[in-house]
């Protein structure tokens, strides 16, 4: 595996995030039939929050990201994106893993929403998360803590 490390995002990384989001689900929305070019990057700027995001770095360049919104009863995991060229490499599962960690310590749920049919999924029901709901696009996945599960 490449050598990663996470900082915490700050206001500065936001198009970046919205570059890689664009390219990231490019895809799995033309796939649903939902791919707008200025949507896809504008979704993400009106909800960017950099508090809750990581900026994952490969050799000190931006490789990806990934929020761990705090909300209600659970976080929800959102913004989830890793270059391309870089998926597949167990960067997503180990930064994942990290993650969730951190909510484990902290008897924290752990939602999310992956799009209808993508890869993504796997990566997901491999680390825990089982279905909750989903409509004709998203997937709604939810992970109780392992200190809950046992």
């Amino acid at each position: 595996m490449v050598d990663w490390e996470i900082r915490q995002a700050s206001a500065a990384d936001v198009e970046a995030v919205a570059e890689l989001r664009a390219v990231v689900l490019r895809p799995d929305l033309e796939r649903l039939g939902r791919y707008d070019e200025q949507r896809v990057r504008r979704r993400l700027r009106d909800g960017f929050v950099p508090a809750h995001t990581w900026v994952i770095e490969v050799a000190g360049r931006f490789a990806g990201c990934v929020s761990l919104r705090p909300a209600g009863d659970a976080h929800w995991l959102e913004h989830f994106y890793l270059a391309p060229h870089l998926q597949g490499s167990g960067i997503g599962g180990a930064v994942l893993r990290l993650l969730l960690e951190r909510c484990d310590r902290d008897g924290t749920w752990v939602r999310l929403n992956v799009l209808q049919g993508s890869a993504a999924r796997r990566l997901y029901e491999r680390h825990g998360f089982t279905l909750e709901t989903e409509d004709s696009v998203d997937v709604f996945m939810v992970r109780e803590p392992a200190s809950a599960a046992r």
